[in-house]
């Protein structure tokens, strides 16, 4: 499965007896797949219908989408509300003799809502059902072309975190053979240590001491943070092979890279590795603000 990114927008058209369908679809991020529907009057009754089709196609994203139906007028013969326009024009009379108020003329009273009639062509359910069945088509067809927007963004996505993700691999072995790492690099600088304190400060056990260091050497070897680090970079890379909604899956990841990179900082002994795991924890942080944007 392809990756895709959860904002797209795609707009599609069909015309038939003499009606135009337009749907547009538009979608941002989101933690599922929710849907806003802006239908025409008459048309609410296939919201149901869509959404769930919708939710089928997506896993995640805020979509809002909108149908407009623009039909040529009907040539049907015009009507006029007599009842009505006789009403208006009594009116019109007493207010001109009452008020002074100037006359109304016909076409001021026929533009009135209500007085002027286009008689409702009656619709066949064979009809209705076919219109339907338009109006489905032409859905389908913008859900098809919002999927391939989103799965174009995915893939530069993908481009994106798979060369974040060589970037922290890169930071990773840098730390792992970083000098200040080498045995004998750490038994010269804890000897040089316990050295400067026997010179400074009288009545410490030199054989305790040693030990101390030691201990304090164990608790700064920063091996299983580099192990771990490898796992994650692996699991990322098979995260987005495999494609598909992997986005929650990739933001734990994330999460899981910046702990490994704050201990790796905690843990540091050396200036060297400290600026590694600073700028271990810049990639990350850019990995994780792409992920946000991934299905």
């Amino acid at each position: 499965m392809a990756l895709q990114s959860m904002t797209g927008f795609a707009r599609a058209s069909s015309e038939a007896d003499g009606a135009l369908v337009t749907w547009e679809v538009k979608s941002v991020n989101g933690k599922s797949a929710e849907a806003r529907f802006r239908l025409p009057t008459g048309f609410e009754r296939l919201e149901p219908t869509f959404r769930q089709k919708l939710q089928k196609t997506f896993a995640r994203g805020n979509f809002q989408a909108t149908l407009s139906v623009a039909r040529q007028a009907s040539e049907g013969q015009l009507v006029v509300n007599e009842v009505l326009l006789g009403q208006l024009a009594r009116l019109a009379q007493r207010l001109q003799s009452d008020h002074g108020i100037a006359p109304a003329t016909a076409d001021g009273l026929l533009a009135i809502r209500g007085v002027l009639e286009v008689p409702e062509s009656s619709e066949s359910e064979e009809s209705r059902r076919a219109f339907d069945e338009l109006i489905a088509g032409v859905f389908a067809r913008v859900l098809a072309e919002l999927e391939a927007a989103r799965t174009g963004e995915g893939a530069a996505l993908g481009d994106l975190l798979s060369l974040h993700l060589e970037q922290i691999e890169g930071l990773t072995l840098r730390a792992e053979a970083d000098r200040s790492r080498d045995p004998s690099m750490i038994r010269a600088r804890l000897a040089e240590q316990v050295k400067l304190l026997m010179e400074t400060t009288a009545g410490l056990d030199e054989g305790r001491l040693h030990a101390e260091a030691a201990i304090l050497a164990t608790k700064a070897d920063i091996r299983e943070e580099i192990d771990r680090l490898k796992t994650h970079i692996a699991s990322g890379r098979n995260l987005l092979a495999a494609g598909g909604p992997v986005g929650r899956k990739l933001d734990f990841l994330a999460q899981e890279f910046n702990r490994e990179s704050n201990t790796l900082c905690s843990k540091s002994n050396a200036a060297s590795v400290t600026a590694i795991g600073l700028e271990l924890k810049s990639v990350v942080d850019q990995f994780r603000e792409q992920v946000q944007n991934l299905e």
